[in-house]
């Protein structure tokens, strides 16, 4: 029996590249209209055996909303993935670059991709809600004038030809991923060497700083730290941060040291450190 898995977006999506990429190609994914949804159907038993949701992006920055998703869940994290964001021009067989009068992707992709379609100024450009439809879409109606902006899982899935391949302007765009389960079905990762975690202090003036020290004389590398204002509070934060480390004793050592000088402190997951390739 496959693994299913919820995600954001249609078939097609980068969301179901980062779910091949983890869990195979055979991986089954539940398309969902929203993270918040997404999130749901990856917390339920009857349901999924988990989900995959994008964090943040290597040009545009955190995905915000999403941090709170995951703070509100009982999901664990037990694995991500960087996933370089290739885009593809896509058209029905047979259809020429000639042919081409409009191309259709979500409005992020025809950004990602201005450098190549001003070389055509000819065509009209239509935004649209997720470039995965736009490929669904343009296969269904069979146009041969419309070109979209998709990934090559998505020509893989609707039968289309790219027409130009890998037509973004920046080669070093990456889209973090993670991998989320239950409590009940996350097992322990064996060589893990990053945890992602939540913490606030009492806000006492250089309660902060007390805590970054002692990560930093643990040997520990915080490769991400990003603050978030408290529900209900003024003016006071909680901080989410990612961490890397030898050795599991070595990050446990370190939760135990800033354990005392915070007000409390959450551990959404330890896992292997994703590969950007």
């Amino acid at each position: 029996m496959s693994t299913r898995v919820s995600i954001q977006g249609y078939e097609g999506s980068f969301h179901q590249v980062a779910a091949q990429q983890f869990f195979g190609k055979d991986v089954e994914v539940i398309t969902c209209a929203t993270f918040r949804e997404a999130i749901r159907v990856a917390a339920s038993k009857k349901e999924s055996d988990g989900g995959v949701m994008a964090i943040e992006n290597s040009i545009a920055g955190s995905i915000l909303p999403n941090y709170n998703l995951l703070q509100k869940s009982n999901l664990r994290i037990v694995g991500e993935i960087y996933l370089q964001i290739r885009q593809q021009l896509l058209v029905n067989p047979g259809v020429k670059i000639e042919d081409v009068r409009e191309v259709h992707s979500h409005h992020m992709a025809l950004l990602q991709c201005i450098d190549f379609l001003e070389k055509h100024p000819q065509w009209k450009l239509v935004e649209t809600e997720d470039t995965a439809l736009s490929a669904k879409l343009l296969q269904q109606h069979r146009s041969k004038h419309v070109a979209a902006i998709a990934s090559k899982l998505a020509a893989e899935l609707f039968d289309l030809e790219v027409l130009a391949p890998n037509i973004h302007t920046m080669k070093n765009n990456y889209t973090r991923f993670l991998i989320l389960q239950r409590e009940d079905r996350a097992e322990k990762v064996e060589r893990a060497d990053k945890a992602s975690v939540n913490f606030h202090t009492d806000h006492s003036r250089g309660s902060l700083a007390r805590v970054l020290t002692r990560i930093a004389e643990g040997g520990i590398n915080l490769s991400k730290l990003q603050s978030f204002p408290i529900p209900g509070t003024e003016w006071e934060y909680s901080f989410h941060a990612d961490m890397e480390f030898e050795s599991l004793e070595q990050f446990n050592s370190v939760m135990e040291s800033i354990r005392p000088i915070t007000a409390e402190l959450k551990i959404y997951g330890i896992y292997k450190k994703g590969k950007t390739v």
